[in-house]
């Protein structure tokens, strides 16, 4: 794999992204010679991160840059992106890299047409916007997007990546929706679902909730991504009716707000177990019918 030139690279702008993939690629030797930043947070982490570089305007910045980076909120890219090909802030043989999941490449069409190289670089983390995220890089993935056609723009994404010490993968435009769906619904949704754990057990007084959880969710976490669907345990992979009608009843009393979650979560286990093999049908369809009775 080709490794870049030494880079003269923008950022725009230096949210807790944008920040830490700046402060990765000066690490690795790119020097970075311009950062926009509008908020106290964002310039805090300017000058943390990012010591001594200018922040300026996001056309100042694009001009100055041989490698622009684009870290800013999904829906906010596509005018970022046209604004600055209408100013005239890109140019031919630029590489400008948008960080955003949810888009692939088409999102920098105005700049492709212009003549850039074009790449997509979603890391496959989340951000605090310190330093430690930096450590965290050398563990984590980080979904690479070109043109079909484009080895080229293919093969620097993937140099970029792993000069910031993290692992390329190749995701092709047309998957990438589904690529972004799955990681936000269980990213995202696991958050949901542990505050909402640890909410419930403060309700029911045991403080300390997370003292609780640390080792049983870690354990399941892991459990799951070495063993799948074989890794489920508890009432509804048991098919243990009863104990599946007592949360239900405790929770529609205490936590109704969490009560919809709870049954679309145990029916979908419920599912899984028994293609699985680890319930039996009948014990499925008796775990799915006191879920809907209780409705």
């Amino acid at each position: 794999m080709t490794r870049p030139a030494r880079l003269a690279v923008g950022v725009i702008s230096a949210g807790r992204v944008g920040s830490v993939l700046g402060a990765a690629l000066a690490r690795a030797g790119h020097h970075v010679v311009g950062v926009s930043a509008v908020s106290q947070a964002s310039l805090r982490r300017a000058e943390e991160l990012l010591p001594d570089v200018p922040v300026l305007d996001p056309p100042e910045v694009a001009q100055a840059a041989d490698l622009l980076l684009l870290a800013v909120p999904d829906d906010a890219l596509g005018g970022l992106v046209r604004g600055l090909a209408a100013t005239g802030s890109l140019r031919a043989g630029q590489i400008v890299v948008h960080t955003s999941g949810a888009h692939g490449v088409g999102a920098l069409a105005p700049a492709a047409g212009l003549g850039a190289l074009c790449v997509a670089l979603h890391p496959v983390m989340t951000f605090t916007g310190r330093s430690e995220d930096l450590l965290r890089m050398t563990a984590a993935s980080v979904g690479v997007t070109a043109a079909d056609d484009d080895e080229i723009a293919w093969s620097v994404g993937e140099a970029l990546v792993v000069e910031m010490d993290a692992d390329p993968v190749r995701i092709p435009e047309h998957v990438r929706p589904l690529y972004h769906a799955a990681l936000a619904h269980g990213a995202n949704h696991l958050v949901t679902l542990v505050a909402e754990c640890t909410d419930l057990l403060r309700s029911a007084g045991v403080t300390g909730g997370e003292r609780l959880l640390g080792p049983l969710l870690s354990a399941a976490l892991d459990n799951a991504l070495r063993h799948g669907d074989r890794a489920l345990t508890g009432p509804v992979s048991r098919g243990d009716v009863g104990t599946v009608r007592k949360h239900l009843d405790v929770l529609a009393r205490e936590a109704p707000e969490v009560l919809p979650s709870y049954r679309v979560l145990a029916r979908r286990t419920a599912d899984r177990a028994e293609a699985a093999g680890l319930l039996r049908p009948e014990a499925a369809t008796e775990v799915r019918t006191t879920l809907e009775d209780d409705a």
